[in-house]
């Protein structure tokens, strides 16, 4: 009955699931407690019974924002797809900064500040990342073997160390690395400490990865390969692994990503990265969230630079896909 009146009244059936969604959208702007205090400041008239009526006022608000973000959907339908894209992420950047905005920011104190986190807080996180990066793909490449080796042994470490370093939180890891080997003779400086910590923790999640794209290609190409007397080694670094990559580079990417974010922990041991840079220059001039937000958008941005790699990185090995 449902599916007839859908296709016998398309335009009305559009109509009132239109309305349906302003109305649900509306509730939940009144449920969030959206302020009306701009209606009073365009309609001065309505202050009185804004004061005695604050629950009505929160519904009408809660209306007209429901009813502008369904024009500004429609008209943004009227676009190309490209222009969406970009229309979005304008509209999207222009309420973030509004909404930081709203804090009452120090732009001079950020502006003060923010060459020093850059120099000393985005050099010493990069320099972090990057060797935990080349470190983390090193050993997951060497796991993934292990755990498709047939050898009890072999599997059983890897199995093992896939297990520890992925249920054990980052933070317990770092103190274990930084606290513990000093307890057995061997004293670790702090940025190793967080190194060796975010590529043994990587490592681990990136092993399964590397596994997973490994045995997602089909057997008749290392049988292939061995047929046309191709050695093991050749077969899995010739053949297998440039295939494999188009599945392992997207989840990869993302846990590249998530490690730059996570080495914001090493800060726990002392190290000058962005987040300890961001805490003690807070902490002088009691300006925490000027610098927790400054931080966060420099995290931001050397995220958007590590999507935009990957997406290359992508588009490269999925060249075979598009012929």
């Amino acid at each position: 009955m449902i599916a007839t009146l859908i296709l016998s009244y398309p335009k009305a059936i559009k109509r009132i699931g239109a309305g349906l969604a302003i109305l649900v959208v509306a509730a939940l702007l009144y449920w969030m407690g959206v302020g009306g205090a701009w209606v009073g400041s365009i309609f001065p008239s309505l202050l009185p019974g804004m004061e005695s009526s604050p629950e009505t006022t929160r519904g009408v608000a809660a209306i007209v924002f429901a009813i502008l973000i369904a024009i500004n959907w429609k008209l943004l339908g009227l676009l190309p797809r490209t222009y969406q894209i970009g229309a979005v992420w304008v509209e999207l950047l222009c309420l973030l900064l509004l909404f930081f905005y709203s804090f009452d920011l120090s732009f001079t104190f950020i502006a003060k500040k923010i060459s020093f986190l850059i120099t000393q807080g985005v050099v010493t996180t990069l320099y972090i990342s990057i060797i935990s990066i080349v470190i983390a793909t090193i050993i997951a490449l060497i796991g993934a073997m292990a755990k498709l080796s047939k050898n009890g042994v072999v599997y059983g470490l890897a199995s093992f160390y896939t297990s520890l370093f992925r249920g054990l939180p980052l933070l317990m890891q770092i103190y274990i690395i930084y606290l513990g080997l000093p307890q057995v003779g061997y004293v670790i400086g702090a940025i190793p400490a967080g190194i060796l910590a975010l590529s043994l923790c990587y490592g681990a999640y990136m092993t399964e990865i590397f596994r997973a794209g490994i045995e997602s290609i089909p057997r008749g190409q290392s049988e292939g390969a061995t047929a046309l007397g191709l050695k093991p080694n050749h077969t899995m670094f010739l053949v297998v692994l440039p295939q494999a990559m188009r599945v392992i580079i997207p989840p990869t990417g993302n846990q590249f990503i998530a490690m730059l974010k996570d080495s914001s922990l090493v800060s726990v041991v002392g190290v000058w990265e962005i987040m300890y840079l961001a805490r003690t220059m807070g902490q002088k001039e009691f300006r925490h969230i000027e610098m927790l937000i400054t931080a966060s958008m420099i995290y931001w941005i050397l995220s958007i630079g590590l999507e935009i790699l990957q997406a290359r990185i992508e588009e490269r090995f999925g060249r075979s896909l598009k012929r």
